[in-house]
């Protein structure tokens, strides 16, 4: 089993994660600060609102909590506990400013309303900029008693040395392929969604979930997977318009050039495993018949360079405020079919 029977939080695939804040709660060794990494929809926020349960939960055995079914833990599943408090992300860049982290710090200060902590979730904190992490950090030197600080990022990489040496770090693994499809047969997926749907997550249990449950999720997938494939059979002209149109949307939210980045990442993938006859399963299993066509007509260094570069401009470009436009460009100016 990859939930541990003596575990009743509703976390799966991080058990961990789980039995070390356990004994932290048990052992009275609660931080007031955590920071929590890995790759979105991995389960951070998961594990970050049942972690407040735990700390604000009323019921007298202190091994049951969270209930899940006192008042406090039934307003943090709702999201209106009082004392649970989150940063907001500006709408057009996707950070968080200063202002939002000093309403955050100002509200904790504080005393809670009717739990024993009051709680602040900072989502997405990588993308802080430095002042607003200064402004956090200034808490972290001297949190109140009450106050219980979780910090959510990709990585630590972006965050200040002075924050991630004030909080206890937890970082999330992406969770096993078997561990997901169980979760979502669970729910109520049949065998063979649960195992597309658990290879198309790459781990992140949240995202597969969602999948499962809001149909919308796989239909953008179809579209981004056919924004490539329209992309390879373009011209130069062809994909210097699409460049254009990526540009356009990472203008409103560089997140979603993430996403897109990301599922392309996993079809050149599973372009390279098969160019070298790889018997593992493609991740894109959907879309076996395309990605075989597409595979006789190109090299194994083509599907290797495609994929070193969408990963380079995932992992390196999309952090930078280069130009968008013409670093999709120069990404596709990478890619096959050109010279054909």
């Amino acid at each position: 089993m990859t939930q541990n029977d003596k575990q009743n939080w509703p976390v799966w695939g991080h058990d961990w994660a789980v039995d070390f804040l356990q004994r932290s709660v048990a052992n009275k060794r609660n931080r007031h600060a955590y920071l929590i990494t890995g790759s979105r929809q991995v389960g951070k926020m998961q594990l970050a609102l049942t972690f407040a349960m735990v700390l604000n939960c009323t019921h007298d055995d202190e091994r049951l909590r969270p209930c899940m079914q006192c008042r406090s833990c039934k307003l943090i599943d709702s999201g209106n506990h009082p004392d649970m408090l989150f940063s907001q992300t500006d709408e057009k860049s996707g950070a968080l400013k200063i202002d939002a982290i000093r309403d955050v710090m100002r509200l904790i200060a504080l005393k809670p309303f009717s739990s024993r902590y009051r709680v602040a979730i900072f989502d997405d904190f990588d993308a802080a900029q430095n002042r607003a992490q200064d402004a956090l950090l200034k808490t972290l030197e001297e949190p109140p008693s009450h106050a219980v600080l979780i910090v959510l990022a990709e990585s630590s990489e972006n965050i200040m040395p002075t924050i991630t040496s004030r909080c206890q770090l937890i970082p999330l693994r992406h969770v096993s392929q078997s561990a997901v499809q169980q979760y979502l047969e669970m729910h109520g997926a049949d065998e063979e969604r649960a195992t597309l749907l658990a290879r198309l997550s790459n781990g992140r249990i949240g995202w597969a979930l969602t999948a499962l449950r809001d149909e919308t999720v796989m239909a953008e997938r179809d579209d981004i997977l056919n924004k490539l494939r329209d992309v390879i059979r373009g011209n130069r002209v062809r994909r210097f318009e699409i460049a254009h149109e990526l540009e356009k949307i990472g203008r409103k939210d560089k997140t979603d050039l993430r996403y897109l980045l990301e599922m392309w990442q996993t079809y050149w993938r599973d372009v390279l495993l098969l160019a070298q006859g790889n018997p593992v399963k493609p991740c894109n299993s959907d879309r076996l018949k395309e990605i075989e066509q597409l595979v006789q007509r190109i090299q194994v260094d083509d599907a290797l360079k495609a994929l070193q570069a969408t990963r380079s401009m995932l992992m390196e470009t999309l952090k930078t405020n280069a130009n968008m436009r013409m670093a999709f460009e120069i990404l596709f100016l990478d890619y096959p079919g050109l010279s054909r």
